[in-house]
């Protein structure tokens, strides 16, 4: 096995730490109640070491069906789902929203006025230039240029 696989309990192992039915020995029930889904093999293993448990306990605890190894965790590179439209444009237009109340207040009426009336995220980013220069003009061209790439960054434009 990897050192890089992470286990987790199955159905079986959670009933087993409740009810104690397969009478496990002390330090087989001590690496299942280290199993949490967090730790690798090789952190187990250092575990296995310190409370002197078999060098085969968490494969004896596969072959009980207690433990199991978590797909997920052995994946080295996860790639986040891009947002679909419908999360993006209810993340822009709060952010959008939320900028024009609180950097331009009343000069930012117009540009609310078409935040509301954008349809889809796409007529929001298309807004992000005008709104970007009505900040400059309030607080500078600094913290404009970060408050945008800070947008397009969230919204992964």
């Amino acid at each position: 096995m990897k050192d890089n696989v992470v286990f987790v309990k199955t159905d079986a192992g959670k009933q087993e730490m409740q009810d104690r039915g397969h009478k496990l020995p002390t330090a087989l029930r001590s690496i299942l109640l280290m199993i949490d889904g967090q730790r690798d093999l090789s952190q187990l293993r250092a575990l296995m070491a310190g409370i002197h448990a078999p060098d085969d306990a968490i494969e004896q605890l596969v072959g009980m069906g207690l433990v199991r190894s978590d797909v997920e965790a052995e994946s080295t590179v996860v790639v986040p789902a891009p947002p679909s439209d419908a999360s993006r444009y209810r993340l822009l237009y709060g952010r959008l929203t939320e900028a024009v109340r609180q950097h331009l207040g009343l000069k930012g009426y117009f540009i609310q006025l078409k935040v509301e009336r954008s349809a889809d995220s796409n007529m929001l980013l298309a807004l992000l230039p005008e709104i970007a220069t009505a900040i400059t003009k309030a607080k500078g061209h600094t913290f404009a240029t970060e408050w945008l790439a800070q947008i397009r960054a969230e919204a992964q434009v």
